[in-house]
């Protein structure tokens, strides 16, 4: 499987920004609009982006919609939303603005039916988020934890049609302290070998080395932040590792 590199862009109050650990109290606001940034992204070799309404993520609505919009219609990048996607009508606003898959997060844990339900009707064009806090799913912008178990989680979506998980290791989320690489084998092993699912890295990149590491286990995908932004990490180069990894 081709792993694909997917630079992030987290908006919140209409800004470019990341957060440490998913503490909305410790954020950090960058230059530039996301459209300005994602031309960035796509001028050093990106095909794809990863994008997160925080805002939506913790209130359950939309407010960076027509952010992802000028996105789709500026750049030619495959777009991925996450945050504040809870219903139907909301999947079918993100896809007509040329989004070329939305990502079910706190529904895909508290509302099973209903996922199993999208993933029948929309396919490859749902991915589910998974972010992941002592062992558990944490839920409506990482403020709380579910009640079922993370492996519970995975393996109830898989077997539901999920074709891709995105996995976030809330731990080392824009902490700067590197990947957990048994923890991705692992999950590749049981979820993509075990039911044809991608599974896409989120969290914890912070070096080249990291992405040379990630890009040989078979992932679908591996989403980079902060590195990308504090330079720890070249895009270019990244994406030209993803792609000799391929050969």
């Amino acid at each position: 499987m081709k792993t694909e590199i997917y630079p992030a862009i987290d908006m919140s109050g209409g800004r470019v920004v990341r957060l440490l650990r998913g503490d909305y109290g410790k954020k950090t606001i960058y230059e530039g609009t996301p459209a300005e940034k994602a031309a960035a992204f796509e001028a050093a070799g990106a095909k794809y982006l990863h994008m997160v309404d925080l805002d939506g993520a913790k209130d359950g609505d939309t407010p960076a919609f027509d952010a992802v919009r000028e996105v789709t219609e500026t750049t030619s990048l495959k777009v991925e939303i996450g945050g504040g996607i809870r219903d139907e009508g909301t999947i079918e606003r993100y896809l007509e603005a040329g989004v070329f898959r939305v990502i079910l997060g706190t529904v895909a844990v508290t509302e099973p039916a209903f996922t199993a339900k999208m993933l029948a009707k929309y396919g490859e064009r749902i991915a589910v988020g998974i972010d992941i806090r002592d062992g558990y799913p944490a839920i409506k912008g990482w403020k709380e934890l579910s009640g079922e178990t993370a492996e519970a989680a995975f393996t109830r979506l898989c077997e539901a049609g999920a074709k891709a998980i995105i996995c976030t290791d809330i731990s080392r989320d824009g902490a700067m302290k590197g990947i957990d690489e048994a923890f991705y084998r692992e999950l590749v092993q049981k979820y993509t070998g075990g039911y044809g699912c991608g599974i896409v890295a989120s969290g914890g990149v912070t070096d080249r080395e990291d992405v040379v590491r990630l890009s040989g286990l078979g992932l679908s995908g591996i989403i980079i932040g902060r590195a990308l932004y504090n330079g720890a990490v070249d895009l270019s180069d990244a994406v030209r590792i993803a792609e000799e990894a391929a050969k």
